[in-house]
């Protein structure tokens, strides 16, 4: 957001935008009435229909296809996808707005609803033609069908430039050969959107993106990883032998795959912030109730509180803020990463002070914060692992300065 202008004694002040900062710093002041009452419906739904089972979730490693289906009723499963395809049509700080609070009553389902909005529709949204969003987009808004990301592959990690798995035209059709690591609502998923090599010598440059029906003959799924937390959603290898899908199916162009990647993680990174903050938000809650309750306040736990306060806010206040840029078409590479960044980190911390603050009756199992505290940890690690982040922001860093040198 910020570039710089040299001034005297080589000091490089930043340089604003000053109508974007003031349509920014007015939404950080106050939600726009739209986004407070939809953030009051989002929140009641969660409140009053994960947060009571997200313990329950949690335990049997259950997926919550009743919640979904009316999450897909309110529009949650659709967020950014336009009317004229029945989604909700819905502007980034919305969809925000609407991580935070699912994600603050089960932050299992949050993963389910953010995987399958961002990573898996935006591709088809952002890249697909019109007759592919036809015919895929109308099936998965609803919440009776969720889908999936297949970009990560054993050994590779999340290195969009270093896809094993490949796919071969082949007398119309294409044949996929491979697999995809860490794939999240696999088991759920009727289909999702895959990253493969179509022309090695490229590198980068020959990774292409395809739609993938999961009923498409020799897709097969690896066993169920058994996971610190976000159990209520599968997570497993997605396999390919010789599986052949239409010669439609590729999203973009030949040879697009990695630009596609990197601007959906990008953009993706927003709404992991929000269920950080959503979690975070939780775990201080229910610190808050627990001393509150009691006849006592000491100084320690007043101290803790009033930081968790504080570092929830500025969570939010950073992951509104990326949002907003996005909704203004503004870049949004640096402020993403950033609230990505922070309040992952604050996630972690604040769950992890709230644990503090309970005893031992944050330790167990149906405390919350309990759940709290395994579920915050991969916020640091997907879309982006904190140390990715750091690097993204000194770029931004990096680039702005010379821009302002030269």
């Amino acid at each position: 957001m910020a570039l710089y202008r040299r001034k005297c004694a080589g000091l490089l002040l930043p340089v604003l935008n000053v109508s974007s900062c003031r349509n920014v710093s007015n939404m950080l002041a106050e939600l726009p009435q739209e986004q407070a009452a939809f953030r009051k419906q989002v929140r009641e739904f969660a409140q009053e229909e994960l947060r009571p089972i997200a313990d329950v979730l949690d335990k049997e490693k259950m997926f919550p296809w009743e919640q979904v289906k009316k999450m897909g009723e309110m529009g949650l499963m659709g967020m950014e996808i336009s009317k004229d395809y029945g989604g909700a049509g819905k502007d980034g700080l919305s969809y925000a707005i609407a991580m935070e609070e699912i994600s603050r009553g089960c932050a299992g389902t949050g993963t389910i609803m953010t995987a399958h909005n961002s990573i898996f529709m935006g591709p088809l949204k952002v890249f697909a033609n019109e007759k592919q969003k036809s015919e895929i987009l109308p099936q998965y808004v609803t919440g009776e069908k969720v889908g999936c990301f297949m970009l990560s592959e054993p050994g590779n990690g999340s290195d969009a430039g270093a896809a094993s798995t490949n796919a071969k035209s082949v007398e119309g059709k294409w044949v996929l050969n491979g697999t995809k690591a860490w794939i999240t609502n696999s088991y759920q998923s009727s289909g999702g959107t895959l990253f493969a090599t179509t022309d090695k010598k490229m590198k980068h440059r020959g990774i292409s993106c395809f739609y993938v029906p999961f009923a498409s003959a020799g897709l097969s799924l690896g066993a169920k990883e058994s996971k610190l937390g976000i159990k209520c959603t599968s997570t497993a290898n997605v396999i390919f032998e010789d599986c052949e899908i239409p010669e439609d199916s590729l999203i973009g162009e030949l040879g697009q795959g990695f630009k596609i990647a990197m601007q959906i993680l990008d953009a993706g990174r927003i709404p992991i912030a929000a269920q950080a903050v959503g979690i975070a938000a939780d775990a201080h809650q229910r610190a808050v109730d627990h001393v509150m309750k009691k006849n006592t306040f000491s100084q320690t736990e007043q101290g803790m509180l009033a930081q968790m306060e504080v570092d929830v806010e500025a969570a939010r206040l950073l992951t509104w803020q990326a949002a907003s840029l996005k909704d203004m078409g503004k870049p949004i590479g640096k402020a993403a990463a950033m609230a990505k960044l922070y309040a992952s980190e604050v996630a972690t911390k604040v769950t992890h002070m709230a644990m503090q603050v309970m005893g031992e009756e944050g330790m167990v199992r149906g405390s919350g914060v309990e759940r709290n505290y395994r579920d915050a940890r991969i916020t640091e690690i997907y879309e982006g692992t904190s140390e990715i982040q750091k690097v993204v922001i000194a770029g931004h860093i990096k680039n702005e300065y010379r821009a302002a040198m030269a």
